[in-house]
């Protein structure tokens, strides 16, 4: 599915805009996201890093380790400031 047009945001852009843009991020993803289907995995994709092609399975193990490094790095933050990340807390 086409991606949305991005927003252009500035290092001094508001939060209001910020979290707008966030949200609006998040509603693609929950829209994109049950479309996806094991039987297209193998088709190919737009050029990735070197303008080399890839399958579609490529993208979702890129997002899994994106989403993966930022949970961490959110997480380490949380912790060097005296937080406990919720996902640690029992």
């Amino acid at each position: 599915m086409p991606e949305p047009k991005a927003q252009e945001l500035k290092e001094t852009a508001g939060k209001d805009k910020l979290v707008a843009a966030l949200k609006a991020s998040f509603d693609f993803c929950n829209t994109a996201m049950p479309k996806v289907s094991d039987a297209t995995l193998g088709d190919t994709i737009i050029e990735v890093w070197g303008g080399r092609k890839a399958p579609r399975a490529f993208a979702l193990i890129a997002l899994t380790n994106d989403w993966a490094d930022h949970y961490s790095a959110a997480a380490m933050y949380l912790r060097l400031n005296g937080l406990l990340p919720p996902t640690a807390k029992k």
